[in-house]
């Protein structure tokens, strides 16, 4: 099992070290780099939400990823869709 490694990067990191995934699968959280077929990677997708759920870090999390723009994996409860949708949403609002 290999876990998820600390970022380097000019954006606040300093929740990582409290997230739950770090001590999970990367797995979960990162589509594989082989074709995954829609029910595996919707039942993968909800076991990394539902680690996120219970994560105290969870919004700092998907905060980073929206300003990091992430492209891939699940990030604070959201997968690459659903962040787009949450990008989308904060610019029709603005």
């Amino acid at each position: 099992m290999a876990s998820l490694p600390l970022l380097e990067t000019a954006l606040s990191t300093a929740w990582q070290s409290e997230a739950l995934c770090r001590t999970s699968d990367a797995a979960i959280f990162f589509p594989p780099t082989h074709f995954e077929p829609k029910a595996k990677r919707e039942a993968r997708e909800a076991e990394a939400k539902a680690i996120c759920a219970a994560c105290s870090v969870r919004e700092e999390c998907l905060e980073w990823a929206l300003d990091a723009e992430e492209p891939f994996g699940v990030w604070g409860g959201h997968s690459e869709l659903d962040r787009k949708q949450v990008l989308a949403g904060r610019l029709k609002a603005c």
